[in-house]
């Protein structure tokens, strides 16, 4: 998204001559107009230069708002990027992985980008460290219980998830991702990648084309900055937890209703009798939260959201929800975030209910292994300070 020079100039409440000397000194980035000799400026950078100058003038107020999605960045990763509306992973176009690497990706699309993420080759076809019985037992679990008590006994069985060396932590990833992906499956899935696993298990008929779109889902959901659940997992590894320790947080972190948990809300939301433009004006009558509409790092809309649209198959279900996208443009001045995506994509090729949380939780798995090898290399352990609000020191007995 880029300002004019006007509008830049506005939002920092300087002149145009200092704004030109922002730009001069690299502070803020410009490109020129096709056709004009008029610059536009970049509302990124615009923003950035806002926030340090409010920092300056109010630390406390800097550092609570720091922790929130328009905060000042409290640490660096060199994993994924969200920039004018696009999602970069280690600076690749996210959309353009999603369309290209499920038709060229030797051993699937997901692998290719867990090993771009993880910063190294996934060992070959490793086997989860618990199996069998186990496996079984979870099939009547729900999605994530399953995953945390699979991870909790995998975990306990495996003496080498405690080895945190760069290569030892990409085994017990590729073991976790095996894992996770065999519990959401309920079968073994030996031998496959984690997109064929779940769509022979989901739907045995599949072709390539659905493995592919399976495939493009996991690549959209592997990462995002450093989200609630991606933090999560920072903060467990910082402390030198092990993967399973860090996948485990992260995951329930996910599950929360406002993460991945949105999914789930958002198929509930598609259910709902009525019209498309009915059930959203109900809920805004009533004040109702309206989920998978609008995300605030996307302002023109989530790419994840409108690709995973695009990937739905024609159908019943996927008129309903492109319905309630046109709805959501009209009557929120939204657009679909991933979440709806997922519900419309796993609809449309007749998934299990639990599909989309489960494809989210899945993929993430290889952005919070990723975090965990970022944090890993790292000395200080992540420990922010609270700002003391309560009542006064006193000495008075309770």
């Amino acid at each position: 998204m880029y300002l004019s020079a006007a509008e830049a100039a506005r939002r920092l409440g300087v002149s145009r001559t200092t704004l030109y000397s922002y730009v001069s000194r690299g502070l803020v980035g410009s490109h020129g107009t096709s056709g004009t000799r008029e610059r536009r400026y970049s509302a990124a950078d615009v923003e950035a230069m806002v926030q340090r100058k409010r920092a300056r003038r109010d630390p406390n107020a800097a550092a609570a708002e720091a922790l929130g999605v328009r905060g000042l960045p409290v640490l660096e990763s060199a994993l994924s990027s969200i920039d004018e509306g696009v999602l970069r992973y280690r600076g690749r176009d996210v959309i353009a992985l999603a369309k290209d690497l499920p038709r060229r990706a030797e051993g699937g699309a997901l692998e290719a980008v867990a090993e771009l993420l993880w910063g190294g080759p996934l060992p070959e076809d490793p086997a989860p460290v618990v199996a069998g019985p186990l496996r079984r037992a979870l099939a009547g679990m729900p999605l994530i219980e399953g995953m945390h008590t699979w991870l909790a006994a995998a975990g306990a069985a495996d003496g080498a998830a405690h080895n945190l060396k760069p290569d030892s932590v990409r085994a017990t990833g590729a073991r976790i991702l095996r894992g996770v992906t065999q519990t959401a499956a309920a079968r073994s899935v030996k031998g496959m990648s984690v997109a064929e696993g779940l769509a022979s298990a989901w739907c045995p008929a599949s072709d390539v084309t659905a493995r592919s779109r399976i495939d493009a889902a996991l690549v959209l959901c592997a990462d995002h900055e450093l989200n609630v659940s991606a933090f999560t997992a920072r903060c467990v590894a910082s402390a030198r937890g092990t993967p399973y320790m860090v996948v485990t947080a992260a995951l329930a972190a996910l599950h929360g209703h406002r993460h991945g948990g949105e999914t789930e809300r958002a198929a509930a939301l598609i259910d709902e009798e009525g019209t498309p433009g009915a059930v959203l004006a109900a809920r805004l009558r009533r004040g109702e939260h309206i989920p998978g509409f609008g995300h605030p790092l996307y302002p023109d809309g989530d790419p994840r959201g409108r690709l995973l649209l695009a990937l739905a198959r024609k159908g019943a279900s996927t008129t309903r929800i492109r319905g309630f996208a046109r709805a959501g443009r009209s009557l929120l001045s939204a657009h679909p975030t991933l979440d709806l995506g997922l519900v419309a994509l796993c609809r449309s090729m007749q998934l299990p209910p639990h599909a989309p949380l489960a494809l989210f939780a899945i993929g993430r798995t290889i952005g919070w292994v990723a975090h965990a090898l970022e944090q890993y290399e790292r000395e200080p352990m992540i420990r922010p300070r609270a700002r003391y609000v309560g009542p006064e020191p006193t000495d008075a007995p309770l």
